[in-house]
C-alpha cells in the first residue's frame, strides 16, 4: 500500500503499468513509469519491478525535488530522470520509459536523420523527436542529458537504451509510445518505399497539436 495517496490513484497507476506490459512496450523489468501526484510528490515504479505484473507493493512515493523516497520503497534507478523531467515540464504529469521493439531498433542505430513523420499521429500528438547519446543507465549524466532534451521534446530516443515520453496523463503517455512504435515499424518494414509527410503537412499538424494541447481539459 502507498500511504498518503488515494487508493484510486494508485490503482489506476498500477493498471496503466500493466497495460504498458500487455501492449509489449517493455520486456520483463525494462522500462519504468512515473506520475505527478501534486507539486512535490510523484508515484514511480520500484527498482527491478516488472510493469506487466505490477502490484501496489511495487510503487514508490518520491519527492519530485530530488527523487528521494518518501515511503522506504526503493524506486527505479532512473528516478532522477523522472523527477528531472517533471520539474522541467510542470505542464506534464506522466513520464514513461519504454523499450518497444522497432523504436528500440532505431535507438540502436544512428537514427538522427530518420524522418519519423510517416503517420499523422506522430507530428500531431508527439511533435519533433529528440535524441540522447548513450550514457550509463541510472547515471546522473543520463538523467541530465534526457532532461535537457525533454525541455523541448515530448519523446526522445536514448541510444542503445530505449525511449522516454512525457504526457499530461497516463493514457496519453501510452498513446505516444504506441504511435511512435507504429511509426518505427512502418519505417523499418517499409524501407525505401515509405514516403513521409511533406514538411508543410507535418508543420501544420505540429501546430494543430500544440493548439490542442493548450486547450482546456
Amino acid at each position: 500500500m502507498v500511504t498518503g495517496v488515494s487508493q484510486d490513484v494508485v490503482t489506476r497507476f498500477v493498471e496503466a503499468c500493466r497495460e504498458v506490459g500487455r501492449r509489449g512496450l517493455v520486456r520483463c523489468s525494462s522500462g519504468n513509469l512515473s506520475q505527478r501526484i501534486d507539486n512535490g510528490r510523484m508515484l514511480v515504479t520500484a527498482t527491478r519491478s516488472w510493469l506487466g505484473r505490477l502490484t501496489s507493493d511495487d510503487v514508490a512515493l518520491c519527492h519530485i525535488e530530488d527523487g528521494a523516497s518518501l515511503d522506504g520503497r526503493r524506486p527505479t534507478v532512473e528516478v532522477n530522470l523522472h523527477a528531472g523531467i517533471l520539474r522541467a515540464r510542470p505542464e506534464m504529469n506522466v513520464v514513461l520509459h519504454f523499450q518497444s521493439p522497432h523504436a528500440t531498433t532505431l535507438a540502436c542505430r544512428n537514427a538522427r536523420d530518420v524522418n519519423y513523420f510517416v503517420i499523422v499521429e506522430v507530428p500531431f500528438y508527439i511533435g519533433p523527436i529528440g535524441h540522447v547519446p548513450y550514457l550509463p543507465p541510472g547515471s546522473q549524466e543520463l538523467a541530465s542529458a534526457v532532461v535537457e532534451v525533454m525541455r523541448s521534446r515530448n519523446l526522445a530516443l536514448m541510444a542503445n537504451h530505449g525511449q522516454v515520453t512525457v504526457a499530461r496523463d497516463l493514457d496519453r503517455a501510452i498513446q505516444n509510445a504506441e504511435f511512435f512504435e507504429l511509426a518505427c515499424r512502418i519505417i523499418i518494414e517499409g524501407g525505401d518505399k515509405v514516403t513521409p509527410l511533406s514538411e508543410e503537412a507535418a508543420r501544420e499538424l505540429i501546430d494543430l497539436g500544440q493548439k490542442a494541447a493548450c486547450a482546456p481539459v
